[in-house]
């Protein structure tokens, strides 16, 4: 029997999907590859593989996690196995770099941005860039390691101090901090490549912007500075926002389907001027059990995980009516 083949790396953020296919009977199993070997010349079982492989892998022990995974995918699209979120979607996954690349080349507006390898070329070029300025992190995932330098001062002390870290790849980025004139950005949530729904995320406590109940929030990215840009939590920090349209959804679809990607939370904020920026694309989305609610979306057939679970079946029933024929 086919089944629907889950690759990713933590159990935790698996649940709510397993509790959909259950719900609906839908047959999969669980491939987390955080270490493991097969043979590249036997045949890949059939069905459909969902890779849901995160690039803060390593901040749960998992370091090789996607590089196996990658070895993993090729395999499978080797067999012309069904795979959603491909080697493509799983390269720009784990590159913040060839991210950014690929939304320009699909017209999409990202913040002026400075890649730097090493400790000093990081300070120079932060001299060139100027402050306020973003560190992160060129593979991160859910906002890790992400923070915000109001004066270089606050950045040299960072850079000499034991809290550096370069990340899993020893890559930089510098970027442009987008001051919105409210501390909230919209995550724009995507299945199957077509737009499920906007959430308004809000950013007042840090950039950890998991929006699934596993994420901690007791290790957020705070400014560093001397300016303060905190402020209260009153509204919900997850709301869906209903009937939500911006000419940047067009553009990500055009962007998803170039790049392999059918599931994926794409995140943008608005300047002072109103002029949407997108900084950060992440194709092992996860959803907020609470802003569905709150939305009316929390039933199986309207909530993320249902969508999500009712696009991967339609895939395996293509795939066995293929097979059929």
């Amino acid at each position: 029997m086919t089944a629907v083949y889950v690759i990713h790396e933590n159990s935790e953020w698996l649940a709510p999907l397993q509790t959909a296919f259950e719900q609906k009977d839908i047959p999969f199993e669980e491939w987390r590859l955080i270490e493991g070997s097969f043979s590249f010349d036997a045949a890949p079982p059939e069905g459909v593989f969902y890779n849901r492989m995160s690039a803060s892998s390593h901040t749960r022990g998992h370091d090789f996690a996607p590089e196996y995974t990658a070895s993993v995918l090729a395999w499978l699209e080797a067999h012309g196995r069904r795979v959603v979120n491909n080697s493509r979607a799983l390269s720009l996954e784990v590159s913040k770099v060839r991210q950014y690349a690929a939304l320009q080349a699909c017209g999409v507006r990202i913040p002026k941005t400075t890649v730097a390898v090493g400790k000093e070329a990081v300070r120079k070029a932060a001299q060139d860039f100027g402050a306020p300025l973003i560190l992160k992190p060129n593979r991160g995932g859910k906002g890790a390691g992400v923070q915000l330098f109001n004066d270089l001062a606050a950045l040299d002390a960072f850079l000499d101090s034991e809290a550096y870290d370069p990340g899993p790849d020893g890559t930089l980025l510098l970027q442009d901090y987008i001051k919105s004139p409210e501390p909230f950005i919209l995550r724009n949530e995507f299945v199957g490549g077509e737009h499920l729904y906007t959430v308004r995320v809000d950013t007042s406590q840090g950039f950890e912007l998991c929006p699934a109940d596993v994420c901690q929030i007791d290790d957020l990215a705070c400014p560093v500075g001397s300016e303060s840009t905190s402020s209260p939590q009153i509204a919900p920090r997850f709301e869906i926002l209903k009937d939500f349209t911006h000419p940047n959804l067009e553009l990500y679809k055009k962007f998803l389907r170039d790049n392999g990607i059918e599931v994926a939370g794409i995140e943008m904020i608005f300047d002072e001027n109103g002029i949407a920026w997108t900084y950060d694309v992440n194709t092992n989305t996860n959803y907020n059990p609470e802003a569905e609610e709150a939305a009316g979306f929390s039933d199986n057939d309207k909530s993320g995980m249902g969508a999500l679970s009712r696009f991967l079946n339609a895939e395996l029933e293509r795939q066995s009516i293929s097979a059929a024929a």
